[in-house]
């Protein structure tokens, strides 16, 4: 793989750019003149800003060319020194900026004027460029620090749930440190990877799980680590999400599944402001559920062998036959998952700057403990840096950041929450009368015991990136984006022979360790140009760049046991045996040139053109380049004549877009033989067996996107909305297609006649419902309707996915045995026998149940009363969920369950919800049970309404010396759910910690 033609696309004239552009500076520098200056009187001016509705706080008052500033206090009055020859500039958020010359004046009276159009003048990062929000001809949302801020959270993604349209972000577990599921607009591929695309600054960002399901599954589904949790929400200044193809073709296959553009924060002008931050959450589990207490559970179990015929319960059924205390009951939900946990976050930053170079710094410090007993806890720490410079004539600017975080997690290595869950009520007290674990005479496994596994990673994030970019001439700009980012994982989880009974007499040689480390960096380079011109009948944009990027993976998972003590457990080469468990090295090279030309015609029409060819050494030689492009148009309705008649309109626009892309989330050499080493080999000596087929015709999955939106503002931009149906396919799917056995391999990976579409629509409206000087009330809507189908499959019927995917269907369906209930005679539960041969088999798994979301939302309210500021926002979802209390064993074991299995059949002629109990030993029992497991009987309704975020705060009114703003706020998350699902959380799989409550205390202080 290192003599891919790739390696030779690496363009020797990059260097010659920045070269010239760094070179140029010079020449410029050196033809400067040396001007002195004349030494001004400075004296004191004093002022003050309103706007209509009164005196404005909080206006930053600059001496421009200086890094001189004041802020105006609560009565809108401002102090600061100055000379005569100086000009001061006002400037406030939603407001028109002023520059006032101070000439003779000592007492400066402003008034600044409301931006009306200051909504649509917003800019957007579209990732490449920048465009106003009025003129997108793309679909983007976005949410900025404001929306972030307002949420107790410690992770950029959790900062994102329930904020946008079309972007559906599941957690998988409520552990902090833990991973997510995101998907924009759905699932489009059947087996390749479905995750969008995170740039950073500029800079592409692996959000792949570093971890192994070797080492952190049993504690983070699937080993799922989530590498963004290095980035402070605090830093981020704005996150866009494109979802179209006029919005996400300029990033070629890496766009496929939408992109995700996190802008950090930014240096201002002025004398250097620092801010501290500071605040404590309550954490806290949201989802107890109501089981079997002890007196209904020994019913059950006495009941259960009743209906087996057993009449002498057996030794080893502790439980119930007098082993255990009959009359002890303990809440194991309470006991093992019940605790409260706590968070401690401290942010620091500091600002400042001229007017030509301007700065940020910024850290963060917090610890989380977790509600399970014991020690554990999850530690960050970040730093960040930015720094913005241009030259005097503000042709050559130049912008730096960096960011470097750190994260420590220690966990138990398994998830307390499904024993707390199926644990009898009356199992013994967790210590014996001397402190120690209680074994209860070897007759259970104590659950505590499970602690002594432990879980531990630390990862370590680096990001760079630097912006150079020239003025050439008037509307001609030359750019180069550098990034670099370095992930590495260091895990490792041991299991000491302290986790099992000392009955058993098991010593250190039974400890056994698992670890994993996974390092990974990547580079890229991107050489732009830019070019602007307005003409009478409107503008012109262009823009054409390449993309030169790589990233190296390197892994290497290995597992030890025998250790002559446990003191040395995470020492390897203590063991006596070490085993690889997965040892990779790869390299992945990507290169692309872009180019996007938009026309703007009278401010009306507007078009824009988007073309990349892309490079990716995952694919074939055949077929490793490949090209991609969307247009995207926009008429602005409301700047026609027609519409002046129209005095409710304020703005509308009519946009519409079509394009094509291609996915490469397929993972690396794919394409090529691979081999594997055999373990036992053959005379002690190691072997080969070949495990992957070369397929030179891999070639990529394409995604064909329309969208037709509208965009509307009525009665002055008092009520704000925006309407899209979308249309995505997916086409040329890469699937591992089953070979015949006399091959030697069972599959072959390769492009299949296969097609997923997703469609739907968004909804966004906005009112200002009061705005006046003294109270302030908005409202924002965010409705999703998706519909997520596999519309075509090429030989399904006679493939491995026969069971798994239907046509017509969405892609996350269950096939399942169809409950009719339960037979009133027989007291077992009856199903539907689709093929009619009299008897229940796999081939009468038919019934579908569809697990996507019918719609999804949220309901945000934002409420401001002098310096109190309340906002609220209400998630909601419409789906079917998997209940996993019926996917373990039949009422009866000795397993605990929900009051829901206290409707059960008893006698011939009930009607009931739950099938008779059995102790496992009924064989027809049993068998109709384990049915019931893979049937329609375990989908239930997981819609819910959840009070998502709560958060109040109070800006104090402090006229203290030295302390620009003082503000009190309490936040919450996860605050109350309504719901009529019957298993745990309605929104994540089973089996982990659900999503946990949190509330905040703290104070932010600008000093």
């Amino acid at each position: 793989m290192k003599n891919l033609s790739l390696n030779k696309g690496r363009p020797s004239c990059l260097c010659i750019f920045i070269f010239a552009i760094l070179f140029s500076n010079q020449i410029y520098a050196a033809k400067l003149t040396v001007r002195t200056y004349t030494k001004q009187s400075q004296h004191q001016i004093t002022g003050t800003v309103i706007d209509a509705a009164g005196p404005l706080p909080s206006v930053t008052v600059i001496v421009k060319g200086t890094t001189t500033s004041a802020v105006t206090d609560e009565k809108g009055t401002f102090s600061i020194t100055a000379t005569s020859t100086d000009i001061l500039v006002f400037s406030f958020l939603g407001y028109t900026t002023q520059e006032i010359p101070i000439g003779s004046q000592t007492s400066i009276k402003v008034t600044l004027s409301e931006d009306s159009t200051q909504l649509k003048e917003v800019t957007i990062n579209a990732g490449y460029y920048s465009v106003k929000d009025k003129d997108r001809t793309g679909s983007i949302g976005r949410i900025t620090s404001k929306d972030i801020d307002n949420q107790p959270v410690n992770d950029v993604l959790s900062a994102m749930q329930g904020k946008l349209n079309g972007v559906d972000i599941v957690s998988t577990t409520g552990l902090p440190g833990g991973g997510y599921q995101v998907r924009i607009r759905g699932q489009s591929s059947i087996s390749a990877g479905n995750e969008p695309l995170y740039v950073v600054d500029g800079v592409p960002f692996d959000s792949g799980s570093l971890g192994s399901r070797d080492v952190s599954g049993g504690i983070l589904p699937g080993g799922n680590i989530n590498p963004l949790n290095t980035i402070d929400p605090s830093l981020i200044a704005s996150i866009e999400v494109l979802k179209d193809a006029d919005a996400t073709a300029i990033y070629g296959s890496r766009g496929a599944n939408g992109v995700i553009l996190i802008t950090t924060k930014r240096g201002r002008a002025g004398k250097t402001k620092f801010s501290v931050e500071a605040f404590t959450t309550l954490i806290s589990t949201t989802r107890i559920l109501k089981l079997l207490n002890t007196e209904q559970y020994l019913e059950m179990r006495r009941e259960a062998f009743a209906n087996d015929g057993i009449t002498e319960i057996p030794a080893w059924e502790y439980d119930v036959n007098g082993t255990w205390d009959q009359n002890r009951y303990t809440d194991w939900q309470k006991e093992l998952v019940g605790n409260t946990a706590y968070n401690n976050t401290v942010r620091l930053s500091a600002t400042g700057g001229s007017e030509s170079t301007r700065f940020i710094l910024g850290g963060t410090f917090m610890k989380e403990t977790t509600v399970f007993p014991g020690d554990f806890n999850y530690k960050k720490t970040t730093a960040y840096a930015n720094i913005t410079h241009h030259s005097p004539d503000e042709k050559l600017s130049i912008q730096f950041s960096a960011n470097y975080g750190q994260d420590q997690n220690f966990l138990p290595s398994s998830d307390l929450s499904r024993i707390a869950r199926i644990l009898p009520p009356n199992a013994p007290e967790l210590y014996d009368e001397n402190g120690q674990l209680n074994w209860e005479g070897s007759t259970w496994t104590n659950p505590l015991a499970a602690l002594n596994s432990n879980y531990h990673n630390q990862t370590n994030n680096l990001m760079a990136n630097a912006v150079i970019s020239y003025v050439v001439m008037q509307g001609l700009e030359l750019k180069t984006n550098l990034g670099y980012n370095c992930s590495e994982l260091t895990e490792i989880q041991v299991s000491p022979n302290t986790i099992y009974d000392p009955a058993f007499g098991l010593t250190p040689a039974s400890s056994n360790a698992t670890r994993n480390q996974n390092i990974r960096n990547s580079w890229i380079v991107e050489p732009q140009l830019d070019y602007k011109h307005d003409f009478s009948w409107g503008s012109l944009n262009l823009t054409l760049g390449s993309t030169f990027q790589e990233k190296e993976s390197d892994q290497l998972t290995l597992s030890a046991n025998g250790f002559a003590n446990n003191y040395l457990i995470t020492n390897f080469s203590a063991a006596t045996t070490v085993r690889f468990i997965n040892e990779q090295t790869t390299q992945y090279r990507y290169q692309a040139g872009y180019a996007r030309v938009n026309f703007n015609l009278r401010s009306k029409y507007i078009v824009n053109f988007t073309g990349r060819r892309d490079g990716s050494s995952r694919f074939g030689p055949d077929n490793r380049f490949a090209n991609f492009g969307a247009i995207g148009g926009a008429w602005l309705f409301s700047k026609e004549k027609f519409s002046n008649a129209l005095t409710w309109l304020h703005f509308g626009k009519l946009r519409a877009s079509y394009g094509i892309t291609g996915n490469d989330q397929i993972g690396d050499y794919q394409y090529l033989n691979t081999y594997s080493i055999t373990d036992g080999g053959y005379n002690g000596n190691l072997g080969l067996t070949p495990s992957r087929l070369f397929n030179p015709s891999f070639a990529w999955e394409k995604n064909k996107k329309i969208e037709v939106a509208l965009e509307a503002e009525f009665w002055k931009g008092a009520v704000n909305l925006e309407a899209a149906y979308y249309n995505n396919r997916s086409d040329n799917q890469l699937l591992g297609i089953p070979l015949p056995g006399s091959t030697g391999f069972n599959s072959i990976n390769a492009n299949l006649n296969a097609t997923v579409e997703n469609s739907g629509w968004e909804i966004r409206i906005g009112t200002n419902n009061i705005q006046n000087d003294r109270f302030k009330w908005n409202t924002s809507l965010q409705f999703t309707v998706p519909k997520n189908r596999l519309v075509a499959f090429e030989g399904l019927e006679n493939s491995s996915y026969a069971n798994q995917l239907a046509i017509g269907q969405p892609l996350s369906i269950y096939k399942l045995y169809q409950v009719k209930g339960v037979n009133t005679e027989t007291g077992l539960f009856n199903f539907t026998d689709y093929n009619g041969d009299n008897t229940i088999t796999v081939a009468d798994r038919q019934f579908v149940a569809d697990l996507t979301p019918k719609f999804y939302g949220s309901l945000s309210n934002t409420l401001q009363y002098k310096n109190w500021s309340l906002d609220a926002t209400f998630q909601f979802m419409k789906k079917k969920g998997l209940n996993e209390f019926y996917t373990t064993e039949p009422p009866g074991t000795m397993l605990n369950q929900p009051q829901t299995a206290l409707d059960r059949w008893q006698n011939p002629g009930d009607n009931a919800s739950m099938q008779i109990y059995t102790t496992g030993w009924n064989f027809d029992a049993y068998t109709a049970y384990s049915q019931f497991t893979q049937s329609s009987g375990v989908i239930s309704d997981a819609s819910f309404i959840r009070l998502k975020t709560l958060a109040l705060s109070y800006k104090l009114p402090l006229k203290e010396k030295g302390i620009a703003g003082c503000t009190l706020f309490a936040q919450g998350q996860n605050l109350l759910t309504f719901t009529k699902f019957k298993g745990g959380d309605p929104e994540q799989a089973p089996g982990f910690l659900a999503p946990v409550r949190r509330i905040s205390f703290g104070i932010r202080i600008e000093l």
